[in-house]
Parts: C-alpha cells; structure tokens; sequence
C-alpha cells in the first residue's frame, strides 16, 4: 500500500534523521516498522513567521518496496538513416526538439552558430577578462543557450503547454540531480548544467543524429512560400524538408533577416530595466526573520516581488541567491547584464532583474518607423546607452540602490560580484522616463514590503534588456509559420516561451507537429 500525505516539519525536527518515517507513523497511526520507506515528492519552505517550516508532500510505503526506476522512460533508437529534420538553435528548445525527433525515429540536424560547452568557457572568459565579446559565442550563443550559463533555474507556470515532469526526468536522465523532481523552486546550476548538455549532446550523437557547431544560418532558400534551403555562414547550401528555428531572444540576425525577406513577423511586449544586487545576509535576514547567519538547513533566500506602477507592472526578474552578474551582450558597443547561481548558491551575493513592463503598443511612439522591430530597436538604444554610460567596454554603469531612487550620483558603489567592474553613473536620468520612474516608485514600494530590501548596501546596474524576445515569429495551430511552410518556429525567439522547461516543452511540440505527431 501507498499512501501520500503532507508533512510539516520544524527546523529543529529536521535535524533528526528518521523524522520523515516517524511523522508518517503518527499522521497515519500504523506501526513505524510497517513503513518500508518514504518518497519525497515536493518540498517547499514556509518562512512567513519566524517559526519556520519545512513543508513535505511524501509517498509513504507500508509493506511494499519503494520502486528503484522512474515511471518515464525515453525510448531513444537509431535515426541515422531516417528522414531528417533540420533543427536551428541548440538551446533548450532544440535540445529538447532534437531528443523528441529521435523518439519519433526521425534524424535531427543540428546547426548551432556558438561553440560546445567546453570551448564557449574561452569566449566568456574573454568577455569578463578583456572586454572582448564574440558574437557567435558568449553567455547568450553556444551549445545550451543562455540558461546554460544562467543557474539553470527550472521553475515555470507553463503547466498547461506540456509534461513538466517528463522534462525535469529527461533532465535527470541525462545528469541532472534527482532534487530536481522534489524542490518547489528547482535549479541545475551553472557549474553543473554543463555537463547535463554535454550528455544530451552525446546522445543526439549516438542515436544518430547530426550537431554542427560554429555554424550560422544566413539564408533561407523559399521558393512558393515553402522553405526548401538553407545558407550557411560558410556559404554552403543545404537542402530541407522541415525546419524548425529555435535561436533564442538574442538572434537578432535572424529577425533581421526574415523582415528582409518580408516573412511575417510581429511586435512583441516585452520587459526592461536593471539588476539589483544585495549581500545574500540582508536577503537572508529579511526572508527568515534572522540575526547573522541563517541556519545551515536552509538555502540562501530568494524572493519575489511586483508592484503596480502608472499602469505596468515592475517586477523581480530571474532573481540568483548566492549568485553573480554576468556580461550578457551579443556584440560590442552594448553592456547586458544577467544573473546566475552555482548549485550551492553559496556565494556572498543575491542579485535580480528588476524590470518594467513594455508595451509595444503604447510605449514606443518615437519608434514607430521600424514597424514590427521597434521593440528591437528600442532594445538595442538602451544596450548602447548602458554601453557609452559604462565606459565603453563590458564595465556597467551603475549607482547605489538609494542614491537612484533619491535622484543623487553615487560618490562611492558597493562592491561587487560583476568581474567586468562598475561605473558610477547617473541612472536615475540615463534611463527613459517609461523605465526609471517606474523602477524609483517600485523600488520604494519593494522596501516597504521587505522591511531592509531598501539599503545603501544594495547597488542597481544596468542595463537587464534580454528578458524575453521583443520579437514574435507568428504561427498557426500546426505550428507552421502561417506564410512559410514547414518552418516552425519554436522557444523564446519564437516568443513562445519564458525559460528552459517551456522552451523545451515548446521544442518537444514543434518536434511533434514538424514530424506529424502533433
């Protein structure tokens, strides 16, 4: 027999190391030698008092064995000779596309304009070193994406677009640690993720598939409305049946191509703003309502806020406890910023996007002679003006958390884990009126509702530009591009997802209907 209850367990109970089966015995009143052992299912933290705790939701085996294989199973076959399926991105959509494709005994091929995971450290390194960003390799471009070297959170409310639990599985089928399937708020991790894509890589390989690195779509070959070739950087042809496009937020070439060749395309809204960046203990100190150090049983913090703002939303954006800002941009004469976390979260800092609503429809006047890329163009002026405000390298402009919202240049900043290094500048007028005063009355509205988020100590730097597609390749209810067919567009540059598990599960669906399984 099985039984699922919830458990709600003390910090001080979760110190003793049968408390699972002994508050199982009790809820259900058997015999504690009757329980053969206990699942956790979810776990999740309830850190609204000071008394915190630990809620379980668990499976709790009585006279029968815990079963030692997963229900899912991915049934992976040899696809090297079977018809293929061209695939553009190898993020989390067309990873995830690419092993969908092999389950349906169709050969995916991979064309991916970055480098695999080993090589791509080089061109981060030379970004948070020298300054140097190259274009086709970076935190946003190369094998994995940019949730490849962004904490690998997993956390989505996109529960009605596919099987979430067969994604988090598939990732532990490849690497990922079973915690995945227990935490409320799961993360890989950036020093873990890695090897995870690696393994993916590895078994697209072995079952016959084809991954092409450094290598960059720059045409689409259409004769009747029908994609029939691909150019690539090396100016070689390829002829395709299908193809589904998954190039990330960040393909900016690839927008700029299909407006060029007069391929629908539409506006997108999007969000825009800055990074936020504490020391984890203020984080700490506010969420668990401690003094000092937090308790070794609990992770270091997170948080999440909103705040309605003149009519937009102001928002906490892929907030990192125990993380570090990275240099995001896809090319020189831009600074991006982004965060990310390793698995422990064991680092000094917390850091967040907070970010301002943008619709594309109210919001942009002055851009509204690039048509359908005013988002884009609205994107990229910002980038530079962080660029120019930096110092123009990757160095951020930045300003403490108080002296923005005062309206005062910042004499001296906090340090700080962005390697790049800050510059103090005056964000509080750099930034468009539509972003600034609304991020000024948010964060204001932010310290009331976290009695400390509101300090000195904490620095904003700019800008966070990247957190959606500010671009939307339309599509019908096949999937297909409604003007060209067999072209699916799939993920976050489609604009169909907000993160690793939906764009996978959106790469999962347009591997269905570009097969005919859908």
């Amino acid at each position: 027999m099985v039984k699922e209850i919830q458990l709600r367990i003390t910090l001080k109970e979760e110190e003793i190391g049968d408390i699972l089966v002994l508050k199982s015995a009790l809820k259900l009143a058997i015999d504690q030698k009757d329980i053969t052992g206990v699942k956790v299912l979810r776990k999740s933290i309830d850190a609204r008092k000071p008394n915190i705790i630990l809620n379980y939701k668990v499976a709790v085996f009585i006279k029968e064995p815990i079963p030692k294989t997963s229900e899912y199973t991915f049934d992976y076959k040899d696809v090297s000779k079977a018809k293929p399926i061209h695939i553009v991105g190898f993020g989390p959509a067309g990873m995830f596309a690419a092993l969908r494709c092999i389950e349906l005994g169709f050969k995916p091929i991979v064309l991916e304009r970055g480098k695999n995971v080993q090589d791509r450290r080089r061109d981060l390194k030379a970004i948070n070193q020298d300054h140097i960003v190259n274009e086709d390799s970076n935190y946003c471009f190369g094998e994995g994406g940019a949730g490849t070297y962004s904490d690998g959170k997993l956390y989505t409310r996109s529960l009605k677009r596919g099987d979430v639990r067969r994604i988090f599985e598939n990732l532990v089928f490849h690497g990922a640690t079973e915690q995945i399937l227990i935490d409320a708020h799961p993360h890989i991790g950036t020093n873990k993720l890695p090897k995870v894509v690696q393994n993916i890589r590895e078994t697209i390989l072995k079952y016959g598939g084809d991954v092409y690195f450094e290598t960059r779509v720059t045409d689409f070959i259409i004769k009747n409305n029908k994609i029939k070739a691909i150019q690539l950087n090396n100016e070689n042809e390829i002829s395709v049946e299908k193809v589904i496009l998954a190039t990330g937020h960040s393909a900016r070439d690839i927008f700029y191509l299909l407006y060029k060749k007069q391929i629908t395309l539409e506006a997108k809204s999007f969000a825009m703003g800055v990074r936020v960046e504490h020391p984890q203990h203020i984080i700490d100190s506010i969420q668990y309502h401690c003094t000092g150090n937090r308790n070794d049983l609990l992770p270091a913090a997170s948080y999440s806020l909103v705040q309605q703002v003149n009519d937009r939303g102001v928002y906490s954006f892929c907030m990192c406890p125990g993380g570090f800002i990275v240099p995001a941009a896809t090319a020189n004469g831009e600074v991006v910023v982004n965060g990310m976390s390793p698995s422990k979260r064991n680092n000094f800092y917390a850091n967040s996007g907070i970010v301002v609503e943008i619709d594309v429809h109210k919001d942009l006047p002055k851009y509204e002679h690039f048509g359908v890329l005013k988002a884009l163009e609205y994107q990229k002026d910002l980038e530079k003006l962080a660029f120019t405000s930096g110092g123009r390298n990757q160095t951020a402009p930045a300003q403490r958390l108080t002296d923005f919202v005062e309206g005062k240049l910042s004499i001296v900043l906090n340090p700080t884990s962005y390697q790049p290094g800050l510059n103090s500048a005056p964000l509080h007028s750099l930034l468009p009126k539509l972003i600034g005063s609304r991020l000024r009355k948010g964060f204001q509205a932010f310290g009331q509702k976290m009695k400390g988020y509101y300090t000195e100590e904490a620095n904003i730097v700019g800008v966070e530009s990247r957190t959606s597609s500010p671009v939307c390749i339309p599509r019908t209810n096949t999937l297909e591009h409604p003007q060209i067919s067999n072209l699916y567009p799939s993920g976050e540059g489609g604009g169909y997802a907000g993160g690793i598990v939906s764009a996978a599960m959106d790469g999962e669906r347009c591997a269905e209907a570009a097969t005919g399984n859908l």
